[in-house]
């Protein structure tokens, strides 16, 4: 039988595992941990990107202030609040898009919470260096795909994921300051 929730290690080539994410300027570590956590307690099949933004929001005062302004941040974790705590059970049982990335010890990621952290490292690397993204870089990477939840959730929060994601393209890709 599948375990219903995700497991404790993120330890396949497909997923940057935490202990690797020990770079100058990344959160990952924490931001990993902290969508594991927030996976297991709700009961989720995988770790999506819903629950990598939420994490990234609460760890990375960068991340936060890309978003927008005060009022769309606090509806945005307000929104994201609610779905940890009950919202998302609609969710629970299904998977951001099919075919959850396996990792060592039954870790499951999405297809898309999985890309966006190897995506990240890529943005970064034309600036930083391989091992150099920071939480800005994982936003922009989040709101790349149209279709994960967090693009979902920023959508219900009010936010239009395209204009972030336009910004934050300027900022990825011409080393500019992001908003």
């Amino acid at each position: 039988m599948e375990p219903r929730t995700a497991g404790r290690s993120a330890s396949d080539e497909g997923v940057p595992r935490a202990e690797n994410d020990t770079g100058p300027g990344t959160g990952f570590a924490s931001v990993i941990a902290g969508a594991r956590r927030r996976a297991v307690r709700d009961g989720d099949r995988q770790i999506d990107t819903a629950h990598l933004l939420h994490s990234l929001l609460e760890t990375d005062p960068e991340a936060r202030a890309a978003v927008g302004t005060p009022t769309q941040l606090a509806r945005l974790l307000g929104y994201l609040v609610q779905r940890s705590i009950g919202y998302g059970l609609r969710w629970q049982g299904g998977s951001e898009v099919s075919g959850a990335e396996a990792a060592a010890g039954g870790e499951r990621w999405s297809p898309v919470a999985a890309a966006a952290l190897r995506d990240a490292e890529v943005r970064a690397a034309p600036r930083r260096g391989a091992g150099g993204a920071d939480g800005v870089d994982l936003l922009a990477a989040l709101v790349a795909d149209p279709r994960s939840r967090a693009v979902e959730v920023l959508e219900r929060a009010g936010i239009p994921a395209g204009e972030l994601r336009d910004r934050l393209r300027n900022r990825t890709a011409g080393g500019a300051a992001p908003c």
